[in-house]
């Protein structure tokens, strides 16, 4: 953002995932790191849980994830290593991110994948580098990365790549709207590439 260097971005993003994956810890971690007066950049996170999907009242956490998803520019989905089964989820909480949420120009809004807890083990799926590569393309995520808040793993990285496809998809919907205005025919593919990151 070269020409507007003294603008403050404001950017929600979401940390989505099943209970006790670690989503707190996460969002305390980054801010604690992170946050300074100075930073002309700056997050509001927004922590979302649940037990279960099948859960009772699922129509009425349905419509408070609405209220919680609403604005957002990106969202990180956290699973926990040691808890296979909060990966079992993961593609859920997607096509509900996905259902819920798209930019104006009815794109998804980037979202990476978080394998929290890497410091108490690794497991089976993260271990295969590929398989979860794989896993990314087939649903969406720009990327993924092994975390761990309690010993600061990754945080930042994953942090930047995600950041780095808000503004990218920014710079998209600022190009759409000019195009629109020039050539409905223009359209416009912008943002680098890093090795946990992908562009559907």
């Amino acid at each position: 953002m070269q020409n507007h260097h003294l603008k403050e971005h404001l950017y929600k993003i979401l940390v989505i995932g099943d209970l006790g994956v670690g989503k707190t810890s996460i969002i305390k971690r980054y801010v604690h790191q992170n946050f300074s007066p100075n930073d002309d950049r700056h997050f509001i996170c927004h922590a979302v849980c649940s037990d279960s999907f099948s859960s009772a009242g699922q129509e009425r956490f349905g419509n408070m994830m609405r209220v919680y998803y609403r604005e957002a520019m990106g969202a990180f989905i956290v699973f926990d290593v040691t808890r296979p089964s909060t990966f079992e989820t993961v593609t859920k909480w997607k096509e509900d991110l996905d259902a819920k949420l798209s930019l104006s120009n009815s794109k998804h809004v980037a979202a990476v994948l978080l394998a929290n807890k890497c410091d108490q083990g690794r497991d089976v799926l993260t271990n295969n580098g590929i398989k979860m590569e794989q896993f990314c393309q087939e649903n969406g995520f720009v990327g993924w990365f092994e975390t761990s808040a309690k010993e600061n793993i990754n945080i930042d990285e994953a942090a930047h790549c995600l950041v780095k496809h808000i503004i990218a998809n920014e710079n998209d919907l600022l190009q759409s709207e000019v195009a629109e205005t020039i050539s409905p025919q223009q359209e416009s593919s912008r943002g680098g590439t890093c090795s946990a990151c992908f562009r559907s």
